[in-house]
C-alpha cells in the first residue's frame, strides 16, 4: 500500500480535514484500473499537467506527486493546484513538499499552490489530469464567494468566524450540493487538454446518474464512467468518483 501523505502540520479548523472522499479518491487514483488508465493514456515521453482544484490539506495532490512513478509509471509528471482559501495553498504546499521528502525516488516535479476560483488561473486546454474533491454537501445556499477583503492575510491569525467561513467554502455545496461542481464541469470543454480527463466526487444526494447524463451531452467524444464507490447504504453508493475523458 502506498504510504499516505503527512498533514500533521494543516490547521483543520479552517481547512479540510482528509475523510472518508480524499482517501477514496487516493484509493481510486492509485487502483489497477485507473493506473493502467493513465500510464496508457500519458505514456510516451508524455509529461502531463495534473492539478487538483480545492486541495484542501493537499493529501491528494501531494500523493499524486509523490507516488508519479507508481500511478503513471515516470515521474515526468508536473502537479499543481488551487485553492480559494490561502491557509489551504499554503499547506498544500507544505504537504507535497514533505511527501516528496519522503519519496525521493518516486516523485514527480510540484509547481505549486495557487490561490484562486476554481479554474480561473489556468490556461485554456492545459490540464491533462484535473482532481476535483468539491464542496457537495447539499446547503440551503452557497457561501458568499470570496473576495480579496474577506479572507485574513495567511500570515495573520484567523477569527472564530473567519476560520468558519473559510472552513464551509470547503463543504456547503448549495443546491443538490451541486452549484460549485456545476460550474467546474462548465469548464471542462475550456480547460482540459486534448488527452484530458478528470477525476470528480460526488455523493449520492448530488443526483450522480444525472450528472453523468449531463456529461454525455457535451458530445460523442466525451465519456464518463464511475471508478470509484465507498459502497452502498439503503441501495445508494454513498461516494462515488467519476472518471470524465475525451476519446
Amino acid at each position: 500500500m502506498l504510504p499516505t501523505p503527512d498533514t500533521s502540520h494543516v490547521a483543520y479548523e479552517r481547512i479540510y480535514e482528509p475523510a472518508e472522499d480524499s482517501f477514496l479518491l487516493l484509493d481510486t487514483l492509485s487502483s489497477a484500473s485507473e493506473t493502467a488508465f493513465l500510464r496508457e493514456r500519458f505514456g510516451n515521453n508524455y509529461a502531463p499537467l495534473v492539478v487538483e482544484v480545492g486541495p484542501g490539506s493537499g493529501v491528494v495532490i501531494a500523493f499524486v506527486n509523490a507516488q508519479a512513478e507508481a500511478l503513471f509509471g515516470t515521474r515526468n509528471i508536473l502537479t499543481a493546484a488551487v485553492d480559494v482559501n490561502g491557509y489551504a495553498c499554503k499547506a498544500t504546499n507544505e504537504t507535497a513538499k514533505k511527501a516528496a521528502r519522503e519519496n525521493a525516488a518516486t516523485h514527480g516535479r510540484f509547481l505549486g499552490a495557487v490561490q484562486g476560483d476554481l479554474v480561473e488561473p489556468l490556461k485554456n486546454q492545459s490540464v491533462d489530469v484535473l482532481i476535483f474533491n468539491p464542496p457537495y454537501v447539499p446547503t440551503p445556499e452557497l457561501p458568499k464567494q470570496p473576495g480579496q477583503a474577506d479572507l485574513p492575510h495567511v500570515d495573520t491569525k484567523p477569527t472564530f468566524d473567519e476560520d468558519s467561513y473559510m472552513l464551509s467554502l470547503s463543504y456547503a455545496g448549495g443546491k443538490d450540493g451541486m452549484e460549485t461542481t456545476d460550474r467546474l464541469i462548465d469548464s471542462l470543454p475550456n480547460v482540459l487538454s486534448c488527452k484530458g480527463c478528470a477525476y470528480i466526487l460526488l455523493c449520492a444526494q448530488n443526483k450522480p446518474e444525472e450528472v453523468k447524463n449531463r456529461i454525455r451531452t457535451l458530445g460523442d467524444a466525451w465519456k464518463v464512467e464511475t471508478v470509484g464507490s465507498s459502497g452502498k447504504q439503503a441501495g445508494w453508493e454513498r461516494l462515488q468518483i467519476i472518471r470524465i475523458w475525451i476519446e
